[in-house]
Parts: structure tokens; sequence; C-alpha cells
């Protein structure tokens, strides 16, 4: 579980965050669960966006892929939301304390 002040930190790193994963009118499928998982493994902090033809919004997509890969939800905002996790193998992200 994240403080305030860690989200608020990581919320700041993700600015200048590119988009990496767009979620389609398909939902959040396994191979969608594992890119995601990969992902955040590597990079540990990651922005992804729910298209508007989907049936889910970002809310609940970002709730489902938290869940799914042990994440922390950071943010949502609009169609965009944050995901971070700690990376088991190699730690990138030092959050404050």
């Amino acid at each position: 579980m994240l403080t305030s002040k860690q989200r608020a930190y990581l919320r700041s790193m993700a600015n200048g965050l590119d988009t990496i994963f767009q979620i389609g009118k398909s939902g959040i499928t396994p191979e969608i669960r594992d890119a995601v998982d990969k992902a955040l493994e590597a990079r540990e902090l990651i922005k992804m966006n729910v298209l508007d033809n989907t049936m889910i919004g970002a809310k609940e997509a970002a709730g489902i892929l938290a869940d799914r890969t042990g994440a922390d939800v950071v943010q949502i905002i609009g169609n965009r939301f944050v995901l971070f996790r700690v990376s088991k193998k190699k730690p990138i992200i030092e959050l404050p304390k």
C-alpha cells in the first residue's frame, strides 16, 4: 500500500511517461495481463489508456489489472491510469519513506 507522499512522488514521475498499453474492445485479456506484468517487472511504473469503445472504464480496468498483477493504482485521470509495482529482481525506483 502506498502512502500519499509516495503516490505524489510516483504521479510526478508518471507525468513524463508515454502510454505503453491500450485496452480496446476485447477488454482485459490474459495476453494483456501478461504483457502488463512483464512491463511492470521491467519498468515498475507504467501508464495505460482505455479506448472509448471499451465496455469497462479506466477505474474498473485499473482495479482489475492491479489485482491480477499485484500492482498499486497510482492515478486515474479520464481514460488513462498509472500502475506501480516494485520489481522482484532489480528495484529501479526508490520511494520516499
